[in-house]
């Protein structure tokens, strides 16, 4: 059984067990949460409605990116960087 479900703007396919990297959520690590679910399918293919529980396992953040703005003839340069943060999530069941 797998399902298809929805957070941080994304859509993911999982089933028990996987470990899934998304945008970072809201919890300490080791808390249960529920994730919204948009499908949910049996093995022979049959879509049912269901409910996704997973556990925070880790939360992190990526590498750093740097993002380099520059006007032309105007001596302009600017120079950012950015860090996303993430949390990793250990689908527990899917239930239906």
């Amino acid at each position: 059984m797998h399902a298809i479900i929805e957070t941080g703007g994304k859509q993911y396919r999982v089933a028990p067990g996987d470990v899934i990297r998304v945008e970072k959520l809201a919890g300490d690590i080791g808390s249960e949460i529920e994730l919204p679910v948009k499908a949910a399918f049996k093995e022979g293919g049959e879509l049912v409605s269901g409910k996704v529980t997973g556990t925070i396992v880790g939360a992190d953040r990526a590498a750093k990116i740097i993002v380099f703005k520059f006007k032309r003839k105007k001596q302009y340069k600017k120079t950012i960087g950015h860090r996303q943060s993430f949390t990793d999530v250990k689908i527990g069941d899917v239930l239906v």
